[in-house]
């Protein structure tokens, strides 16, 4: 077995070959088979629930359950925020186990059968001992997570995200975005040029969906190194507003724009999207502060909040060190209020 950085590597496609064995938990040298998808249904899902509960020391009271079979579940966040998760999933993920360890989740306990049924011998790993290992069957796995973050803080540390070309906004800041843009777990979000916003929202609209615009190609890359370092599978990377966004995502309801020159523009696209859109805007810019009150009147928009924000730290030296303070106002449809 081979190494990366001191631990475990991923193993290449030329390696992981050939795989034999039909369990639901599978080695790197196993030959996938086709597997039927089975729907868990209650009753397929209350069989897992009591196969675990007499095999393993549970709470189900506290239990947070997740079915990945479905698209866009984000099962890394929801690992790191609860002590116990169980997951139901299907086939087609072989680096379940090592994207859960690179993102310093390799002290959770795995608890599973080599099968697709709730009965037999049950299995306990470490994940981290599991990281060339994959899923090809539907299956369920309860994974307990004795550091879990239970208490998760709005205003992610800047140190936390991957390092490139974006400025983040600090931790403060976006606390108080956060607060504005209020997002719920199915709400679908447009985000523009807000690439520490995309993750916070996509973590809590777990069942939504978020649309990140990334004009830079710099920033595009950066921002799809943040989708990767935290397990985000609702997020979508798209160039601009123009012809880029798919026609199977969900209409956004709500939009967080960084302010540029291009902002009328830009309102006017989502709003052609979705005439009773909600917006949050952030700038800097007095220029732009001052313009909008005669583009929301063009667009059909009222002004709903208008905040101003000023963070200070003291540094190591015991002086006063200020950050950008940005406006933030908020506007919605005047039609979405007929």
């Amino acid at each position: 077995m081979g190494t990366l950085a001191g631990a475990h590597r991923r193993l290449s496609s030329a390696e992981t070959g050939k795989r034999t064995k039909k369990y639901g938990i599978i080695n790197v040298n196993e030959e996938v088979l086709p597997v039927e998808q089975t729907m868990f249904t209650n009753e397929v899902i209350l069989s897992w629930l009591r196969y675990f509960s007499l095999n393993v020391e549970i709470n189900l009271a506290k239990l947070k359950m997740l079915d990945i079979t479905g698209k866009n579940k984000n099962l890394i966040p929801t690992v790191m925020t609860n002590r116990e998760v169980l997951v139901f999933t299907d086939a087609g993920h072989p680096d379940i186990f090592y994207d859960m360890w690179n993102s310093e989740l390799g002290d959770c306990d795995i608890w599973y059968n080599e099968g697709s049924d709730p009965y037999g011998e049950i299995k306990h790993n470490k994940l981290s001992d599991m990281i060339n290992r994959g899923i090809n069957a539907t299956a369920a796995m309860l994974i307990l997570n004795p550091d879990a973050a239970t208490n998760y803080q709005i205003g992610i540390e800047n140190s936390r995200f991957s390092c490139g070309s974006v400025r983040y906004v600090c931790r403060e800041v976006r606390a108080v975005i956060m607060n504005k843009l209020n997002p719920g777990d199915r709400d679908n979000i447009c985000i523009i040029s807000g690439e520490s916003i995309v993750v916070e929202a996509a973590m809590i609209a777990a069942e939504g969906s978020v649309i990140a615009v990334e004009y830079d190609c710099r920033d595009r890359k950066t921002m799809k190194e943040n989708v990767e370092k935290f397990g985000l599978n609702n997020v979508t990377i798209v160039e601009s507003l123009e012809d880029d966004i798919p026609d199977k995502l969900p209409v956004p309801d709500t939009a967080f724009i960084v302010a540029s020159p291009r902002i009328g523009n830009e309102i006017k696209s989502l709003l052609a999207l979705n005439p009773v859109m909600n917006f949050v805007i952030y700038t800097l810019d007095f220029e732009i502060l001052t313009s909008l009150p005669v583009l929301f009147r063009e667009n059909g928009l009222e002004r709903t909040e208008a905040i101003h924000i000023e963070v200070s730290r003291v540094n190591s030296k015991n002086m006063m060190e200020p950050f950008p303070a940005p406006w933030l106002i908020s506007a919605r449809s005047v039609k979405g209020q007929e």
